[in-house]
């Protein structure tokens, strides 16, 4: 699944430490000849993400012999600044609930756009042309950041800004959860599944006490919810699948 013409190229991916951003870690390793892995500390409750990322690369690289050839430096840069600015339920010891703008109180103003500068500024001073990321706006909380329209303008104001070809991608973006669980089989078979669900960290409320046949999480939370639905519907589309 490696694309020509992009093989011998650097990539650096936004990498916390669950589903999706795993799952972006297999594309990138699959595709690109260098990879590098960048996550922020930025006060979230759920900061026990952090602590599965070391134990999420081993696992990888262990996947397949050409993944571990790649895979390259990890970064962790603290943006202890954004948790102190946001009253959310993600930086705050606060219920989850909807807010009177329509947006869930888990929506943390700014930090993808905060993300995905800090990572163009490192990948620039790395050498890497690539950011891939895990925004997508098919399974999502109606987080304005998250939309395939703001990603493309960012990616605009980035050149400019640094007078480079740096190439954002979004691998999840019109993806649900059930596909993004079937992409992941697709990048690393059954082996990359079952890291997911035994490694990953996803629950908004830092939960790891319960082992669900999707994983680690409280079950409750709407990060649960989506990651619990999109693994029921993958696992019956394989089983109604023709064999």
């Amino acid at each position: 699944m490696r694309a020509s013409g992009i093989a011998g190229e650097g990539a650096l991916v936004l990498f916390s430490g669950g589903q999706d951003s795993t799952t972006c870690l297999a594309y990138a390793l699959e595709r690109f000849g260098r990879v590098e892995t960048l996550g922020f500390d930025y006060g979230q409750r759920h900061r026990v993400e952090l602590e599965r990322r070391p134990v999420l690369r081993d696992a990888l690289a262990g996947l397949k012999p050409g993944w571990a050839e790649r895979l390259g430096a990890d970064h962790t840069l603290d943006l202890s600044v954004l948790g102190a600015l946001s009253e959310t339920a993600l930086t705050r010891n606060v219920a989850i609930e909807m807010e009177d703008g329509g947006l869930p109180n888990t929506f943390v103003p700014g930090r993808n756009i905060v993300f995905l500068t800090f990572a163009a500024a490192l990948a620039y001073r790395r050498g890497l042309r690539h950011i891939v990321g895990g925004m997508c706006e098919t399974d999502f909380s109606g987080y304005p950041d998250c939309r395939d329209d703001t990603i493309k303008a960012l990616q605009v104001a980035l050149n400019l800004g640094m007078d480079r070809r740096l190439v954002l991608h979004t691998p999840l973006m019109f993806i649900d959860k059930a596909e993004t669980w079937a992409l992941a089989e697709r990048l690393g078979g059954p082996p990359l599944v079952d890291t997911i669900v035994e490694e990953t960290h996803t629950c908004y409320l830092g939960e790891r006490g319960t082992r669900r046949d999707w994983g680690y999480g409280c079950g409750a939370c709407p990060a649960c919810a989506l990651r619990a639905d999109g693994f029921a519907r993958y696992r019956n589309t394989l089983r109604s699948a023709p064999r």
